[in-house]
């Protein structure tokens, strides 16, 4: 070897340490290797997270949206159109914002049908065995008064009547409901719809579908108790830090069984979640590895943190999660606990004397999470189920705050390949996928997806107020175009498999709507069977 070729080693070696120097100064592990990546060790991850351009607390553009939800002037009051002596009855399904959605519908369809609505029975002898009534949850009186200018509503229904049980298909529409149920209400005068869970059609006509978000983020209003511990476990977040991600982790073993995915526990894996699987007779064998490729597996706790620091969350941000029983406890919180070591719960935050009186009920503790998911300045979702759906759209509604979907299907395949890249290169993926998945206004075409996460009808825009911005923008040449969002949502769009239309039917077709396919696919609208457990326990 010539002088040349000795003299040009030397420099890359110390070229090299430097460099590893440099690294360890910026947060990676003094025990990494020369070509060590994201996949050889958590320690090997930044403290500081992945770099972004905006604001990872707030989503653009967010100050040019409100919530409209007001009646048109042709809607009628319902002392106007209510028939005399017609009452409509609901048996809700499920956990408690499956109930939600079918309170939710069941005073559209009371409008629909221009009759008298008592106040729905929630569901007390479902998977969650909750003996709550409504007014143990919601403020019944609120809920009465509020939309007393829309539909009648009564606690109880009046002696003499006769009750008529019958239930309606899935994604009833209006024409629907005047067909199959009017006329038995007319002659029985009170009728029960029973098993009351996404019963009414996605798309109604506008004042219908604002009649929706009135119910849904005016009128149903948590209970005084609830509403002060929710508060109280907000306040003790905020009292740790200014900011904090909130976290519906959905890594139950009932979750997993029914997922079919496998997250590489060997044998045991596979017979434990197995026996979990057999409960439920309609299900199919799976294929893990397909599954994971179109992204229906529901990323692991470690996953869903890398994912988070790639976005440019620090070690040192605040995490509550709301979730079930983890599946293998700590063994699985472990790797997400060493990336984010503030991590709390409503447990850990409140002493079993405070949580006394709302552990013994499934639903209020339900509630709690609720509660501090909607106040968090993040909200990350690793499902889409129905408390996902709700919570995302409620998010949209009072002002676009941050709500993270993973994007699956991609996410799936860069975690399959980071022990091949850096965490720079990891990162920078992992921000090109999440486009289009965090919340932002305009990420989702008005009509796609169910109503209740995207209620487009009743979001309006501050067209005045963004154009002057854009405006002032091109003036003074900041270099930001306008228009980029368009380009950032491309990835999303790209992975959205195109929705089907209502069809204009009386509800006879059961609409069981498509799914894009980077969604996690765990969420009650996914299937269509009348087996309870498996909807109950997958409903929240």
């Amino acid at each position: 070897m010539d002088k040349v070729a000795i003299w040009l080693l030397v420099m890359w070696f110390g070229l090299k340490k430097k460099l590893r120097k440099e690294e360890r100064e910026n947060g990676w592990s003094r025990d990494m290797d020369d070509d060590a990546s994201v996949g050889d060790s958590i320690s090997s991850v930044p403290d500081v997270g992945g770099k972004s351009k905006h604001d990872i607390w707030r989503s653009r553009d967010s100050e040019f949206f409100y919530g409209c939800s007001n009646a048109s002037s042709k809607f009628m009051k319902a002392d106007t159109i209510t028939r005399p002596s017609r009452y409509l009855m609901i048996a809700t399904s499920g956990g408690l914002n499956q109930q939600r959605t079918g309170i939710i519908d069941a005073v559209a369809a009371a409008r629909i049908l221009n009759v008298t609505l008592v106040v729905p029975k929630l569901d007390q002898r479902s998977y969650w065995k909750d003996a709550s009534n409504f007014e143990d949850i919601f403020d019944i009186d609120w809920f009465i008064s509020f939309l007393s200018n829309d539909v009648k509503i009564v606690k109880e229904l009046p002696s003499g009547p006769k009750v008529t049980t019958m239930r309606v298909p899935r994604k009833c529409n209006e024409r629907c409901y005047e067909k199959r149920v009017l006329p038995v209400i007319m002659k029985r005068h009170a009728v029960r719809l029973t098993k009351y869970d996404y019963r009414l059609a996605n798309r109604l006509e506008t004042d219908l579908q604002k009649l929706r978000c009135r119910v849904n983020y005016h009128a149903l209003k948590f209970t005084s108790p609830i509403l002060e511990m929710g508060k109280f476990l907000v306040q003790r977040m905020r009292a740790m830090s200014k900011h904090f991600i909130a976290l519906h982790l959905r890594f139950e073993p009932d979750m997993l069984a029914f997922s079919g995915c496998y997250y590489g526990g060997g044998d045991k894996e596979k017979k434990e979640l197995g026996a979990i699987r057999k409960r439920w007779k309609t299900l199919h064998g799976s294929n893990p590895d397909k599954a994971r490729r179109q992204g229906r597996c529901p990323l692991t706790p470690e996953e869903v943190g890398l994912m988070l620091r790639a976005l440019g969350y620090s070690k040192d941000v605040h995490i509550y999660v709301a979730s079930g029983d983890v599946y293998r406890g700590e063994e699985t919180l472990a790797p997400l606990k060493l990336l984010f070591p503030n991590f709390h719960s409503k447990e850990t935050i409140a002493s079993k004397e405070e949580l006394e009186s709302f552990s013994r009920f499934s639903s209020r503790m339900a509630a709690l999470d609720f509660i501090v998911c909607d106040e968090s300045d993040v909200f990350v979702t690793n499902n889409n189920g129905n408390m996902a759906k709700i919570l995302a759209g409620r998010r949209r509604y009072f002002g676009h705050k941050p709500t993270i979907r993973p994007n699956a299907k991609k996410l799936s395949k860069l975690f399959l390949n980071k022990g091949n890249m850096t965490w720079e290169e990891f990162s920078l993926k992992a921000r090109s996928y999440q486009r289009g998945f965090m919340g932002l206004p305009h990420e989702v075409r008005p009509g796609r997806g169910e109503f209740h996460e995207n209620p487009a009808s009743c979001i309006c825009e501050d067209s005045d107020a963004k154009a002057m911005r854009d405006a002032n923008l091109r003036k003074f040449g900041s270099g930001k175009d306008p228009t980029k969002k368009e380009e950032e949502t491309k990835d999303h769009e790209a992975d959205d498999e195109s929705e089907p239309t209502d069809p204009d039917t009386d509800g006879d077709l059961l609409l069981q709507e498509r799914q894009p396919a980077n969604e996690t696919m765990l969420d009650y609208e996914g299937f269509l069977t009348d087996e309870p457990e498996l909807e109950d326990i997958l409903s929240d």
